[in-house]
C-alpha cells in the first residue's frame, strides 16, 4: 500500500529557554491532490513511477528507449491514480462485495506457492510482492473492485452487432484458418517413487477423481486440490496438439471424444493421468459459431477504452478534486476547477440557527469518535485502502 509520510515537530517542554533554538520540520511527502474523501501523495506518485520503471525493464527496454517511454508515460502518473480512487470510491458506494473473490484468489495463490503454513505464505508475499500481506491483499481487493465497476457501469453497456461480428468475419477469414488440433487440461495422480501399495492408493484416488469430473464437479478446481503435475496451478490446462503430438495410448483416448469428454484415468510412466477435452478444432477455415466469442472480444477493446474513459470524465465532474500546483491531471474533465485551495482561505458559509443547533448536537455525539473524513491528524493511509 502507497504510504503518506509526514513528518510532524514534536511539543517543545514548556520550561524550555525562549531563546532555544526550535527543530525545523522536515517535510518528507506532501499532499498534491484531493479526490473526495481521499488524498493522492508525492510519495505515491514517486512509487508509481519506480513500478513502471521496474515493469519496463523486465519487458526489456533500456537506455534510451527506457527513458523516453518512462517521459511518455509518467505524465499520466497523477491522472491514473485518480482514476483508481474515482473507481474505488464508486465500488463502494456501489455496495459491490469482492470478498469471496479475494478469498479464493488468496487460496490459490497459497495453494499455487505450495506453503501450507500461514505464516510463511504472508513471508512468501512480502518476499515476492515488496509489500507487507496486509497491503498486498488490500492491492488485490482494489483491483478486482475497479474492475467490477468497469464492467458493471460500462462494460455491460457496450453492444456488438451480429453484423459487425459477420462484417469482421468476413473481411478477416484468413486468420481463422485452423489446423486440426485437440486442446487439453489434466489431473495427475503421481506414483512416482511408489511402492506397490501407494500406487495402489494412487489408482483408487485417479479414479475417484474421475468419478467426479465426469459427474460434473469443476475440473480445474479438482486439479488444483489433488493433481501432482506442474500444470496444477494453472487448472491443469496443457494446450493444443497436432496429430502425432500425443502418446499413442492418449491420443486414442481423446483424439475423436466431444468437448467436455473426461478420460478414465490413464496408466503413465509418471502415475494416473484424467484428461479432459477442452477443444478440438478441425482443419479448415472455422466456423463463425466457433469464433464468435474470439471476435467479440477483437471488437470489444476498441470499443471499451474510450467508454471507460468518458465515464471516469464523468466522475472527475462529481468529484471534489484539488490539485496542488505544479502537479497535472492528464486526464483532466473539460471546464472543471481543480484549483488548490488552502483551508485557511476557506470561507465559512451562511448557515440558520438550526443549522448551528444541529451541527452543535453531534459535535455532541461524536465528542470522543471523530467521524470518517473529519480528522485533522493524517494517518498515512487513504481512506480507500
Amino acid at each position: 500500500m502507497r504510504r503518506l509520510f509526514v513528518a510532524g515537530l514534536a511539543l517543545g517542554s514548556l520550561c524550555l529557554a525562549a531563546d532555544t533554538p526550535k527543530p525545523e520540520a522536515k517535510i518528507v511527502d506532501q499532499i498534491v491532490a484531493k479526490v473526495n474523501g481521499d488524498i493522492v501523495s508525492q510519495d505515491e506518485i514517486a512509487h508509481a513511477q519506480k513500478e513502471l520503471e521496474a515493469q519496463l525493464k523486465q519487458q526489456g527496454a533500456s537506455g534510451p528507449q527506457l527513458y523516453q517511454e518512462l517521459q511518455t508515460r509518467q505524465k499520466d502518473a497523477l491522472g491514473h491514480r485518480i482514476d483508481e480512487l474515482l473507481l474505488i470510491q464508486k465500488g463502494k458506494e456501489l455496495n459491490i462485495n469482492v470478498d469471496s473473490e479475494l478469498s479464493k484468489y488468496m487460496a490459490n495463490l497459497q495453494r499455487a506457492s505450495g506453503i501450507a503454513d500461514t505464516d510463511k505464505f504472508h513471508e512468501y508475499v512480502q518476499q515476492q510482492s515488496g509489500m507487507s500481506f496486509e497491503d498486498f491483499q488490500s492491492e488485490a481487493k482494489n483491483n478486482m473492485l475497479t474492475r467490477e465497476v468497469i464492467g458493471q457501469e460500462v462494460g455491460r453497456k457496450i453492444n456488438i452487432t451480429d453484423k459487425e461480428i459477420q462484417d469482421y468475419y468476413n473481411a478477416h477469414q484468413k486468420d481463422f484458418i485452423r489446423e486440426e488440433k485437440v486442446y487439453l487440461s489434466e489431473i495427475l495422480i503421481s506414483t512416482q517413487g511408489k511402492d506397490a501399495a501407494a500406487v495402489a492408493t494412487a489408482e483408487k484416488k485417479a479414479k475417484q477423481v474421475a468419478a467426479q469430473a465426469s459427474r460434473g464437479e469443476r475440473f480445474t478446481d479438482l486439479a488444483r486440490d489433488n493433481s501432482d503435475a506442474a500444470t496444477a496451478k494453472d487448472g491443469g490446462v496443457l494446450g493444443s496438439y497436432k496429430k502425432g503430438e500425443l502418446s499413442a495410448e492418449v491420443e486414442a483416448a481423446v483424439w475423436n471424444k466431444p468437448k467436455g469428454y473426461i478420460t478414465p484415468p490413464i496408466k503413465l510412466p509418471t502415475g494416473f493421468d484424467i484428461f479432459r477435452v477442452d477443444d478440438h478444432t478441425k482443419a479448415g477455415l472455422a466456423p463463425l459459431a466457433d469464433v464468435k466469442p474470439e471476435i467479440e472480444n477483437i471488437l470489444y477493446g476498441p470499443k471499451m477504452e474510450p467508454k471507460v474513459r468518458e465515464y471516469l470524465t464523468d466522475l472527475r465532474r462529481q468529484a471534489f478534486l484539488q490539485i496542488k500546483p505544479g502537479f497535472t491531471d492528464s486526464f483532466a474533465a473539460p471546464g472543471k476547477d481543480t484549483r488548490w485551495v488552502e483551508v485557511a482561505q476557506l470561507k465559512p458559509e451562511t448557515v440558520t440557527k438550526a443549522e448551528v443547533e444541529e451541527k452543535t448536537r453531534h459535535k455532541r455525539l461524536f465528542g470522543v469518535i471523530p467521524i470518517p473524513g473529519t480528522e485533522t491528524t493524517v494517518t498515512g493511509k487513504s481512506s480507500s485502502r
